[in-house]
């Protein structure tokens, strides 16, 4: 049985068993919080528990990295909505020790795309710069200060919206805040 199928099957006996009543919320965040963070499997459970928020407390959003790699993103995006129609009003960026995005750059993945039968040609397109759309950070502190100018210099980002960096420990859940 496949992953997904152990998920789907997991989800029907979750539904039967009214095991979504102890997360019932609406989808206005409660602390009026949004959380930029990476999409970092050590961060699925322990990001929330380190901050102390349960569900319906804040809006979470995840990537790559938890970076603002372009002000029309959909980090962005998502950020620009939980303002104007979820009343968040404060920012936190997370990023974390030990990031896969640190490091990360174009030449690993193209090896790895063209070993999977990707075409060479998709690699050449010349409506996207891949070097720098799958370029990471070398510096995790910089790319959190850079992360945070970018959504307070965002033209849509009201400036009456808080917005803090932070370095969360992958192991301890230790927040360390980043200076702007």
């Amino acid at each position: 049985m496949s992953n997904i199928d152990k998920v789907l099957e997991f989800n029907r006996e979750f539904v039967a068993s009214k095991g979504y009543e102890k997360h019932l919320t609406d989808k206005f965040p409660d602390k009026k919080l949004a959380v930029l963070s990476c999409m970092d499997t050590r961060l699925s459970v322990l990001l929330q528990e380190a901050l102390g928020l349960k569900n319906g407390d804040a809006k979470i959003i995840k990537n790559a990295g938890a970076v603002i790699p372009s002000p029309w993103d959909s980090a962005m995006r998502s950020l620009i909505v939980a303002v104007y129609e979820l009343g968040v009003n404060e920012i936190m960026v997370v990023a974390h020790t030990t990031c896969g995005a640190c490091h990360m750059c174009f030449h690993h993945f193209k090896e790895e795309m063209l070993r999977r039968g990707i075409p060479q040609s998709e690699l050449e397109r010349t409506d996207v710069d891949l070097d720098a759309w799958l370029e990471g950070f070398h510096d995790t502190e910089k790319s959190v200060k850079d992360t945070v100018a970018a959504i307070v210099n965002h033209p849509l980002i009201p400036s009456d919206v808080t917005v803090r960096g932070f370095i969360i420990d992958s192991v301890t859940g230790e927040l360390s805040e980043i200076p702007a």
